[in-house]
């Protein structure tokens, strides 16, 4: 019984959405919206094409001055005046003035030209230096780099005479209770014995007193510390 009903009800639905949409009055269409003056309106651009595709071709107008303006050939044309052999011809040719062309100064060679040298860690060799480019340049100028400050401090024992005695001095300090040290083999401090870098003077004091307490002449230095480098 209640299924009936519903399909009755949903017949009576259906009838009634058709009914309004057939005796519906027909929608009016969009009025044109008034565009204040000298705005443009917008264009779709199928309206544009559209529009180009059916305006027809204007007429190229001829105007009478370019109609005057064509030549029209004659049946008769008159002779060409021929000038006597003994007079001056009617035309003279234009007489152009010489053309200056300034004289440009080519490069030259000898274009002076910066160079730097260097570095030189010790005044003799900058010394040196000096002596042996000073013919070969007009001017040397001779600019020092200072080194930065270095952060912390070091313990070392200067270098020895060779790498032997390097090697011993270091088993000696090995001996005594230090077990922080390192041989340097090459460079400026060759046959040096570097024994252990710290973040403050005074703990580098305090492991130096400790090892020239040993008997080891060690030294205590701030990391960076020098005259720099020089370059000419």
């Amino acid at each position: 019984m209640l299924i009936r009903a519903l399909i009755v009800l949903l017949l009576v639905l259906n009838l009634g959405v058709a009914a309004w949409w057939f005796w519906s009055p027909p929608t009016s269409p969009e009025r044109a919206v008034d565009l204040p003056p000298n705005v443009a309106r917008l264009q779709l651009v199928r309206e544009r094409d559209a529009d180009v595709t059916t305006r027809p071709a204007a007429p190229r107008a001829v105007t009478a001055g370019a109609v005057a303006a064509t030549p029209v050939p004659s049946a008769t044309a008159a002779p060409a005046a021929v000038a006597p052999a003994g007079d001056a011809p009617v035309g003279t040719p234009e007489r152009t003035s010489p053309v200056t062309v300034a004289n440009t100064p080519a490069p030259s060679g000898d274009t002076p030209r910066c160079y730097s040298y260097g570095p030189f860690d010790s005044e003799d060799t900058l010394v040196a230096a000096q002596a042996t480019l000073k013919p070969l340049t007009e001017a040397l100028v001779v600019r020092r780099i200072p080194l930065r400050s270095g952060r912390g401090w070091r313990v070392y024992l200067p270098p020895l005479a060779n790498a032997e005695e390097a090697t011993a001095a270091a088993g000696r300090i090995l001996a005594a209770g230090f077990r922080d040290y390192f041989i340097v083999r090459e460079g400026a401090e060759a046959n040096s014995v570097a024994l252990g870098r710290f973040g403050s003077e005074a703990a580098a004091r305090r492991h130096a007193e400790a090892l020239n307490a040993a008997g080891f002449a060690v030294r205590a230095e701030q990391l960076g510390a020098g005259t720099g480098s020089a370059w000419v």
